[in-house]
């Protein structure tokens, strides 16, 4: 999605204490994918406090006083995290938006590609990824046609696109019986991904090559959605870099990102 003068009207937020909060039309969304209930604050609040730090990129401690403190929001972020909140919501949001644009609920198409970003001193695993000439992680997403975050996982830079797809695309098939095609470039070439494929997310891969003479960027069919996803997800500041130390915790923040985008996009499509 480009920003444009129209697209800022829909989703600015001039009446929001915070640009990150959401609206009762999003948090209507949001609401019933989130279990349990603080004694104090509200789900909500904690949500929007979650959405603060993905937002603005401030570290937990140094979140504003009038947002719930820093222990409760981490408890219930880690909660969250470790029992699957955040990937099922995510997997229920993305059928309904879907639906909204008149799509059937399951994609048949997706996309999948790599982004290596440089970790912190935070620590944990890292490596470096030789070909972007990059020390940190690698984020590896399925998208579907829209852009939609369908599955995402993230690995040590130095892990090849290949090898890391066999795992993030496991169970897929499971998941959405419907996905019939994943477009992907030359880096996942290759017999032994095609397997995998075939046995865990869909019936083909195709490869979409990039053109032997192109120099600099080049916009290539298919392949385009999955970047534009990225340029979505780099909005928020969080994940300009990894600044994660546990893998699985900068995972969450990849969801919470597609999350954020998915209620937003649903709550502007059913009232334009």
């Amino acid at each position: 999605m480009a920003w444009t003068e129209t697209t800022r009207a829909k989703y600015e937020r001039k009446t929001a204490r915070y640009q990150s909060d959401l609206t009762d039309a999003e948090w209507a969304l949001l609401e019933p994918q989130m279990s349990g209930q603080p004694r104090k604050w509200t789900l909500r609040q904690i949500v929007e406090a979650i959405l603060y730090l993905l937002r603005s990129g401030c570290q937990w401690r140094m979140l504003p006083s009038d947002l719930p403190p820093k222990s409760t929001v981490y408890h219930w972020f880690a909660r969250w995290r470790d029992d699957g909140t955040w990937v099922v919501a995510n997997h229920m949001l993305l059928m309904q938006a879907r639906e909204t644009l008149g799509r059937e609920a399951s994609p048949t198409a997706g996309a999948i590609d790599t982004q290596s970003v440089k970790t912190t001193e935070s620590g944990g695993p890292r490596g470096f990824d030789a070909g972007k000439k990059v020390k940190g992680r690698k984020r590896e997403i399925v998208v579907d046609t829209e852009g939609h975050l369908i599955t995402g996982e993230i690995w040590p830079a130095n892990v090849q696109d290949r090898d890391a797809a066999a795992v993030t695309l496991k169970g897929l098939r499971h998941r959405f019986p419907w996905l019939e095609t994943l477009f992907a470039d030359s880096g996942y070439a290759g017999e032994k991904l095609e397997t995998a494929v075939m046995g865990e997310a869909a019936p083909s891969l195709e490869i979409i090559k990039r053109p032997k003479d192109a120099k600099g960027f080049v916009l290539l069919p298919r392949r385009w959605v999955v970047e534009r996803s990225f340029a979505w997800f780099g909005r928020n500041r969080r994940l300009d870099k990894d600044c994660e130390r546990r893998i699985k915790t900068a995972r969450a923040c990849l969801y919470i990102a597609s999350l954020n985008m998915l209620v937003r996009r649903c709550a502007t499509y059913r009232n334009p």
